[in-house]
């Protein structure tokens, strides 16, 4: 029985275990990203018809075939065949969003070995992957930029563009753009497309910058923001761009660059050539431009001119108080300037005027003239020769009328009894512009020529008449009217001037050349032009006479451009006057056919001169001088000022910080010294400076009772070497018992001062001459920063006192200490005083010595010490001199 059991069991397996196991033949399951379990729709069961019987009808595995699928099936229950697809690892929808694979059951076999799996028919798996909104939106450009034209509305300016990483539809599309920057005249639209919501307006604002922002569908918003930038370009004018309307200037720096990035705009218009005219208006800056303001004479000297001018307006002073009276027009920078208003004049003295003025002379002078009131204008003289008294003849004079200037020359009668010229005309627009003009009439009779600002003109009218006849009446030279003696009730003056008048000259017995003339009135100021070798071909330009005006023609826009961008700004004066000079570029252009040329406007620019650092002048050296009265009643006089200095700093900002003293050097135009107190009285004393002082150098010099003037443009150092040599003389030294001068020095005619520098002298009745030296002049405060010091002055005074002092000292000491040699010298000295007052009772105007109360206080120590110096230097001759001199015994 149990053998037959054996053999048929087999056969029963072997009929039981004949199903395969059955599942779906497709399968569509859904996955999170990031997560591990796949929903399968139908779900995952399998079947197995062999069941209910134990292992046959059971499943035990689920296999997955496919390339790396990253997931597995796994058997919940065997028995009813219920399975689970999930994940071996995460999932990135980014990476992958589907996965299709092939899916097979298997039951447990035939026994609990496991042999004999039956697997089911092959099922089609297809997986999507959900995704989750993980990553932000990002622009595609951090920045973007967009130019518009002011005065427009823009459907769209441009469109910024996001993009999400995430792989569905609705978390990787851009469902919304925002504009984040508040308060802009900008929208932004679901696309990205930026528009403007109102027209913009170039002046007002040139350029704007807003931040924009990003949203996916799932309202996740970018990390980020973009940057649009958007210009805003001004409708196309023609004109000049790219220039400012302020250049500022610093004195000293040279040229510099009025329009370094200027160029013309012609919005695209033909052109066939352009033509600009730059101006520098500086008629409000003294004379018409910044200029010398030197001294009529000291301008004269400087530019060479012919000597022997006699200046009719110079400033006003003891010597020249003719003009005193006169209106001067102040604050023009040190410029000595006089306004006429119609009822000013001034009378030239006799001996100022010069006598005889020959066939050859020259007349100048700076003018700023009008039209003149009135229907019928009157003359307006500005300078008349005429006579004094009885009669009313102008013998020479110069004058306005109706815009004319006008040279009456009427010259004495002679063996020839003939028509001679007598009046000269020029009508020029200068005369009445209201801006300063440098005239010059150079006579070479009967030629008379007219320079106005350096050009020449001839005269257009030359009137003759009668030469005068001569007489013995007096003449009298008047600026600013005429002088009416004769003829009338009471003498007066008739035919005034209104305008402005400076620098009124006259030379007889020589004409002034035309090179002194330019260099008279040249200005410091004006237009240049920056390396002529880079304008363009085709370039013309051209300057006035004063280099205010400059006019650039060319053909190619291009070099038009770089040729303006040259023109700069120089003034060449050292302490140039400060503030606005205008500005004004004008443009015509020239175009191609008969199209309507564009119009191009003016510019208006300022430069300013910034204000220029002042120099501060000091004088310094030995304020006291005590000398013998010998030496002052020495035939070379003492010299006065042999230890001066003359210094000039400025203060300078740098990086060692603000207020750092600068030495410069700079020119000065005049130094007085003057008699502080009483003046001098010529027959006992007297100021002395040789003229071989002023030899080589661009100096002159005046001297009265009052002092000593020195002027003329020239450096401080020969102004030293001047000033060291001028001598204080006085013979009657008995009634002068000190003398005060005072020193002040100036520069641009009187824009920058020195201190008033005082020294003293004291006259040394019978006594030893010993300087006295203020330590706080002699080294004043700047001074270390390169200047010397001057000390040896107080050096060398201070050791030629030692001597006698020592002496002294030494002879006290001795007496001292033998006491029958004091004894001998006390009675000695009794003696001396008694004849002394004797001699000095009978001498006329010298002073007692009184030494009653000189009181001598010994120190050993430092006699000892002097002592040993004193025979050191070998001085026992001096010793001898003060005890054997003529007041002594």
């Amino acid at each position: 029985l149990l053998e037959y059991r054996l053999l048929i069991i087999p056969f029963i397996y072997l009929f039981i275990y004949f199903h395969k196991p059955w599942i779906e033949t497709s399968y569509h399951g859904v996955i999170t990203e990031n997560a591990d379990t796949v929903l399968l729709d139908p779900p995952l069961v399998a079947l197995d018809k062999d069941a209910p019987i134990p292992y046959a009808g059971e499943i035990c595995a689920f296999k997955i075939h496919g390339q790396d699928a990253p997931f597995e099936a796994v058997v919940l229950n065997k028995t009813s065949g219920e399975g689970l697809l999930r994940a071996k690892r995460p999932i990135d929808c980014e990476a992958q969003k589907e996965y299709t694979f092939i899916i097979q059951a298997y039951d447990c076999g035939a026994g609990p070995s496991g042999a004999s799996w039956k697997k089911s028919h092959k099922a089609v798996v297809h997986i999507q992957v959900n995704d989750v909104n993980e990553f932000p939106p990002a622009f595609r450009e951090p920045m973007y930029h967009a130019a518009v034209t002011e005065g427009k509305i823009y459907d769209s300016i441009l469109q910024v563009e996001a993009s999400d990483q995430d792989c569905s539809p609705q978390y990787s599309q851009i469902c919304n753009y925002d504009i984040v920057t508040p308060d802009t005249p900008f929208a932004i639209d679901r696309n990205g497309n930026i528009r403007n919501t109102e027209k913009l307006n170039y002046d007002k604002q040139q350029q704007y910058e807003i931040m924009v922002t990003a949203f996916d569908c799932g309202q996740k918003r970018a990390t980020e923001s973009a940057a649009v930038h958007i210009d805003v370009k001004p409708v196309c004018k023609p004109g000049w761009q790219g220039w400012n309307k302020r250049v500022d200037y610093e004195p000293g720096t040279g040229s510099k660059q009025l329009f370094p990035k200027m160029h013309l705009e012609t919005c695209d218009g033909p052109l066939s050539s352009v033509r600009a005219t730059v101006e520098l208006q500086t008629s409000h800056i003294g004379k018409g431009c910044d200029r010398e303001t030197y001294s009529e004479q000291s301008l004269q000297k400087l530019c060479g001119a012919s000597s022997g001018s006699t200046d009719l307006l110079p400033a006003p002073s003891a010597s020249t108080n003719w003009t005193a009276s006169l209106l001067t027009d102040s604050g023009r920078d040190s410029d000595l300037i006089f306004r006429f208003d119609g009822r000013q004049a001034a009378k030239i003295p006799d001996g100022v005027v010069p006598q005889n003025l020959t066939d050859q002379f020259t007349i100048a002078t700076w003018m700023k003239h009008g039209p003149s009131p009135g229907l019928r204008a009157e003359k307006e003289t500005l300078l008349c020769n005429s006579d004094k008294t009885e009669m009313n003849r102008h013998h020479y004079a110069l004058y306005v009328h109706n815009c004319r200037l006008v040279f009456l020359l009427r010259r004495d009668f002679t063996q020839v009894d003939t028509f001679r010229p007598a009046e000269f005309h020029w009508k020029l627009e200068q005369i009445c512009d209201k801006e300063w003009h440098y005239y010059v009439i150079n006579v070479e009779f009967p030629l008379v020529t007219l320079y106005v600002d350096g050009v020449t003109y001839e005269p257009y009218l030359v009137t003759d008449d009668w030469p005068i006849h001569p007489s013995q009446i007096d003449v009298q030279l008047t600026v600013g009217a005429c002088w009416q003696g004769g003829e009338v009730m009471k003498p007066r003056f008739t035919q005034y001037f209104r305008g402005s008048l400076s620098g009124l000259t006259i030379r007889p017995g020589r004409i002034e050349s035309q090179k002194v003339i330019s260099c008279l009135q040249a200005c410091k100021e004006g237009l240049d032009i920056n390396s002529l070798e880079g304008l363009g071909k085709g370039i013309k330009f051209h300057f006035n006479p004063a280099q205010s005006i400059l006019v650039m023609e060319g053909d190619d826009l291009e070099n038009i451009n770089a040729a303006l961008r040259k023109v700069s700004y120089i003034n060449s004066r050292q302490f140039p006057t400060p503030g606005v000079r205008h500005l004004r570029v004008s443009t015509s252009v020239q175009c191609f056919g008969e199209d309507t040329c564009i119009s191009i406007p003016d510019i208006e620019a300022v430069v300013m001169v910034l204000q220029p650092s002042e120099p501060q002048i000091t004088i310094a050296g030995a304020e006291r001088l005590t000398r013998p009265a010998g030496e002052l009643r020495d035939p070379a006089g003492l010299l006065l000022f042999q230890d001066l200095h003359i210094v000039s700093t400025i203060t300078r900002s740098d990086t060692r910080g603000p207020g750092v003293l600068e030495e410069i050097i700079h020119n000065l135009d005049y130094c007085d010294i003057l008699v502080v107190g009483e003046e001098l009285q010529p027959e006992r004393e007297s100021l002395e400076l040789p003229h071989s002082a002023l030899l080589g150098k661009h100096l002159d010099a005046t001297n009265s009772t009052s002092g000593i003037s020195i002027y003329g443009v020239d450096s401080m150092s020969n102004y030293e070497q001047v000033i060291r040599q001028v001598r204080y003389h006085t013979w009657h030294t008995a009634a002068i018992a000190d003398r005060k001068f005072r020193l002040t020095c100036s520069e641009l005619n009187g824009r920058y001062t020195s201190n008033e520098f005082n020294l003293e002298v004291s006259v040394l009745h019978n006594e030893a001459s010993m300087d006295h030296v203020n330590h706080m002049v002699a080294q004043p405060q700047y001074l270390p920063v390169r200047h010397p010091v001057v000390t040896h002055g107080f050096s060398s005074v201070y050791n030629s006192a030692i001597p006698s002092l020592a002496t002294v000292v030494i002879v006290m000491c001795i007496a001292a200490l033998v006491v029958i040699v004091v004894l001998g010298i006390y009675r000695i000295h009794v003696a001396h005083q008694q004849s002394s007052r004797g001699r000095d009772g009978a001498k006329d105007g010298e002073l007692d010595w009184d030494d009653s109360a000189l009181t001598i206080t010994v120190n050993p120590m430092e006699v000892r010490r002097l002592g040993d110096e004193l025979r050191a230097s070998e001085r026992d001759e001096e010793i001898e001199d003060v005890f054997l001199g003529p007041n002594s015994l």
